[in-house]
């Protein structure tokens, strides 16, 4: 049982680490940390606009990380915030023109590495592969917000 723990472990540590290296690297362009890559991302799939506690949970950040990430963003021009007048942690932000292309780059890259990296599965085999992940994700949360049972 400790050995299929040490792979689990290591696998998902050595995918997790590869994955922040490539943002890392592809970010570099924008003159961004890699961990923004998601919030493109993220920000791409809603071109009506999202509100930092949206991307916070779709994104699964905390609102300080989410925070700081926005003002650079902002900073460098790739988001605006739509004000409601009310919080700005309620404005919707929505990508600029150079925000929307930094998010059309970093998709594209995005389709492309997990392509090559999926090369060898076939749909049934691919779905089979989410379906447990997102269970193993999903009991593993609750572990860690419950605890291990004795």
């Amino acid at each position: 049982m400790i050995d299929r723990f040490e792979q689990f472990v290591s696998y998902i540590s050595a995918i997790h680490r590869d994955i922040q290296k490539i943002e890392r690297d592809q970010m570099v362009k924008y003159g961004l940390k890699g961990a923004y890559a998601q919030y493109l991302v993220a920000m791409h799939r809603y071109p009506e606009g999202i509100t930092a506690a949206e991307l916070c949970d779709v994104c699964g950040k905390d609102k300080a990380a989410v925070s700081r990430a926005l003002s650079e963003m902002e900073s460098k021009g790739l988001i605006v915030k739509q004000s409601n007048h009310d919080h700005q942690y309620r404005a919707r932000l929505l990508l600029t023109d150079t925000g929307m292309d930094a998010a059309d780059y970093v998709c594209r890259k995005a389709v492309t590495a997990v392509q090559i990296a999926g090369q060898e599965l076939d749909d049934e085999t691919r779905t089979i592969l989410y379906r447990s992940l997102r269970g193993i994700a999903g009991r593993i949360q609750k572990i860690s917000e419950d605890g291990i049972p004795e």
